[in-house]
């Protein structure tokens, strides 16, 4: 009896040695890091009340010092304390990155890219964590590393161990996007937030938000006091294919105040993410001829509309009110947003009204548009509304996005083309000197199926198949097609999220989750770097993160 008494004892004994034994932390994290050097015969161990330091007189710096004790608390349950002795501290954050180069006497520091702004090092050692930067940015993303480094376990042991290692790090890209399509379907700032921070979890830094439809119209222009609350609401939404004319009977609307606008702003800048309003013109816009029917070209009423498609009621090209209207829209724009970039839109602008309307083709005659073969009058009528519109924008100190249909007729260059249509738009574009930025929609509309059989995922959009492997095979910078000159023209990549068939919170993390971390690694990572065998062996402890933070994903990877 004595004997088994024992052994119980030994056995719990044991088990509660297990259950306190520290957890071990992986830098295996997506995007995989630039460079990692790790010792794994050594380690430092994080246990509750450490201290974290910064410099506490730096408002940046603090808040990502709060970010990370958060990040920490959640996964791990540890709780560190934060202040301002960066000697003793166990953790320290500090924008001291090292160089090693050194300047002749009279040389200037050279201009660091965008890239560079973002650098960070994390160095673990037996003195602790040292994160080191040259900018607050670098710090956030070093952050978000050392996040996704940690162990997830369903026991919480209160000890981490982490491996010795050196870790070199900065973006291969300047631009890394995503697009929320809010025209089609409306999302609360709630769940926009909670996008913003997915984003930031990947690396991201470009929310390009789609905030004008056919089927809604979501930013208020306080000029018209009732483009929004008129133009966001459809009477209802068709369900199913556009050909069976199913529909659901249920209104649909919503719209974002200026002040809505501006705290999105406020919240993605924390985190990093430059917010890039695009208000499409000049077609898509039948929610704006719904509130404004006099700048349509055949008059009458217009009804925002209730199913998918494009729509052929586009604003008119030849009437004086259509600059009036949309310079004050994106003047109140301007105002609300100071991202550097405007996407203005300028896709799937039918010009059948326009070779009708005696009002455009009296401004073709006026500006002496006449077809050159390869386009048309009306194809030039867009182009000098885009032009007009750009210079409108550089006087605000603002540069113009737009799809590649904005090559069509001519464009300046300052002008950013953002090549849809596969990658001959971008391909021309740079040849021509453009910046571009690549969004090819067989590699990045992540609004199509995600898996082969249909049945195992929600119906969205049909058509073609943009797996998470299709995704990652994906190389921005054309090296087949560019030279490397061209190349110096691309700024990035962007995954395109649009809503037709998206209407839910938990349905749209399903159709950019776990997608966007293959996104991640071409916008992120070197070419020599990818490979997707071992980026699905580095998932399950992010799709675990997923489930902590508490956004939907599909479980499934092709």
């Amino acid at each position: 009896m004595k004997k088994i008494l024992l052994s119980i004892c030994m056995f719990l004994a044991f088990g509660n040695a297990m259950t306190m034994s520290a957890q071990v932390a992986d830098y295996n994290v997506i995007p995989l890091p630039k460079e990692v050097k790790t010792d794994t015969t050594q380690s430092f161990t994080l246990t509750n009340e450490m201290t974290i330091a910064c410099d506490v007189s730096n408002p940046e710096l603090l808040r990502n010092a709060q970010f990370l004790c958060e990040w920490v608390k959640q996964i791990s349950g540890i709780e560190l304390v934060l202040t301002g002795d960066m000697k003793s501290a166990n953790i320290r954050l500090s924008l001291d990155y090292p160089t090693n180069k050194k300047l002749k006497k009279g040389e200037n520091t050279p201009e660091l890219t965008e890239q560079q702004k973002e650098a960070y090092i994390i160095s673990i050692n037996k003195k602790g964590i040292d994160i080191q930067a040259r900018n607050p940015v670098g710090i956030f993303r070093a952050a978000q590393t050392l996040r996704k480094s940690l162990p997830i376990e369903k026991k919480r042991s209160g000890k981490i161990e982490f491996p010795f290692v050196c870790i070199k790090d900065e973006p291969r890209f300047e631009y890394r996007g995503v697009l929320l399509d809010c025209g089609r379907n409306f999302y609360t700032v709630e769940f926009i937030k909670q996008f913003i921070d997915v984003m930031a979890l990947h690396g991201c830094n470009q929310f390009h938000w789609h905030l004008t439809e056919d089927q809604g119209w979501r930013f208020e222009v306080k000029s018209y006091p009732m483009l929004a609350p008129k133009g966001s609401m459809r009477s209802e939404t068709i369900v199913g294919p556009n050909h069976c004319n199913i529909y659901d009977g249920i209104p649909h609307g919503g719209y974002y105040t200026q002040d809505d606008c501006r705290e999105v702003v406020r919240y993605a800048a924390e985190r990093y993410i430059n917010v890039i309003p695009e208000i499409d013109l000049p077609g898509h816009m039948q929610s704006a001829l719904h509130v404004f029917p006099n700048l349509g070209c055949k008059g009458g009423s217009y009804p925002v509309k209730t199913n998918w498609g494009v729509s052929r009621e586009v604003l008119c090209g030849g009437n004086p009110e259509t600059m009036t209207f949309l310079k004050t829209v994106l003047d109140e724009i301007c105002k609300v947003f100071p991202s550097q970039y405007i996407h203005i839109g300028g896709d799937e602008c039918p010009k059948n009204r326009w070779k009708e309307c005696p009002k455009c083709q009296a401004k073709i005659k006026e500006l002496g548009l006449k077809s050159n073969g390869t386009h048309s009058a009306e194809n030039q009528l867009q182009s000098y509304i885009n032009r007009e519109i750009e210079m409108f924008m550089k006087e605000r100190g603002r540069d113009i996005i737009g799809w590649d249909e904005i090559l069509e007729g001519g464009l300046s260059g300052r002008s950013i083309v953002m090549s849809w249509r596969g990658i001959k738009g971008g391909i021309s574009a740079a040849r021509q000197g453009h910046r571009v930025i690549m969004s090819p929609n067989v590699y990045t509309y992540i609004d199509h199926p995600q898996l082969k059989e249909l049945g195992k995922q929600p119906r969205t959009t049909d058509g073609y198949i943009v797996s998470a492997s299709k995704i990652y095979s994906f190389e921005p910078l054309l090296p087949d097609s560019l030279t490397q000159d061209q190349q110096s023209s691309i700024l990035g990549q962007q995954v395109n999220l649009w809503t037709e068939r998206v209407a839910y919170p938990d349905h749209a993390f399903y159709q950019l989750l776990p997608r966007l971390g293959a996104a991640s690694e071409v916008q992120w990572c070197l070419p020599e770097q990818k490979d997707f065998e071992y980026f699905k062996t580095r998932l399950p402890r992010l799709t675990k993160l997923y489930q902590i933070i508490g956004v939907n994903y599909c479980k499934n990877v092709e």
